[in-house]
């Protein structure tokens, strides 16, 4: 059997074994899951009447401003699952099954392979379910065609597996599971200082830098244009960028962390 029968073969049962964990604790994925939900009817139902002043200057219908708030809570719902990660490989590694899978004669890169797969899975499936509750609520998308879905699917796809990368390093770099909660909080807290909820126009001038020159911003903006129609501009690149970047530096920081030898 060659090297890459031996990967593919040993990353299948690492995500399975992940897939297993991820039931045995459900607390963790229907907080995460919860989370987002939350805030969607939050801000439709409580906010929504104050924030939609910020897409016109003067008010919106709520239609409009639940159309301009899906995407962004969309991409929060990618950002909060890898935390999630980030707890579950820290539990792995303080917990001794890494070290017991280094004793073994398996692929080394799919135990973390597993990891990134089963998060990337897990936030889809995520996706799918909160965007069915914005659907129950009133968001629709009628102008988009069947290949600005395709490129939506593939974009939520690509940013879940940049930020898994990251997550996966954050928690081999953490010395417990407490720590790489805290430790993964900026994946929560980036998509809460971006333009998900209103423009970046809306925000103060000192702050406008702060929400447009960071990656879920550019990510956001494209989703609502293949979603909605609006202006795409350079954001489509950015983004692509953004997430080709940090899948390099999340994969290369995650092996060099878990090639390390123990202590």
């Amino acid at each position: 059997m060659n090297l890459v029968s031996v990967a593919v073969r040993d990353s299948s049962t690492m995500l399975r074994r992940n897939l297993l964990h991820a039931r045995r604790y459900p607390s963790l994925t229907l907080n995460i899951l919860l989370t987002p939900i939350v805030l969607l009817l939050l801000f439709v139902y409580v906010f929504g009447d104050v924030m939609s002043a910020g897409i016109t200057g003067g008010g919106a219908e709520r239609s409009e401003y639940i159309a301009y708030l899906v995407p962004g809570i969309l991409l929060m719902t990618i950002g909060a699952t890898p935390a999630g990660t980030a707890i579950s490989v820290s539990m792995d590694m303080t917990e001794g099954i890494i070290a017991r899978f280094r004793t073994m004669a398996i692929h080394r890169g799919s135990v973390l392979i597993g990891h990134v797969i089963g998060s990337v899975l897990q936030a889809l499936i995520s996706v799918a379910l909160v965007g069915a509750v914005a659907v129950a609520i009133g968001f629709r998308s009628t102008d988009a065609t069947a290949l600005e879905w395709l490129a939506a699917f593939g974009l939520l796809a690509l940013v879940s597996v940049a930020f898994t990368w990251i997550a996966v390093g954050l928690g081999l770099a953490s010395p417990n599971a407490e720590a790489a909660s805290n430790n993964a909080l900026p994946l929560i807290i980036l998509p809460l200082i971006s333009s998900a909820f209103v423009p970046v126009d809306a925000m103060p001038g000192w702050f406008q830098p702060i929400a447009r020159y960071q990656p879920f911003t550019p990510a956001i903006e494209t989703l609502r244009g293949l979603l909605l129609g609006t202006e795409i501009g350079n954001d489509g690149w950015i983004t692509v960028l953004w997430c080709l970047a940090l899948t390099v530096l999340g994969c290369a920081w995650s092996t060099s962390l878990f090639n390390r030898d123990p202590k």
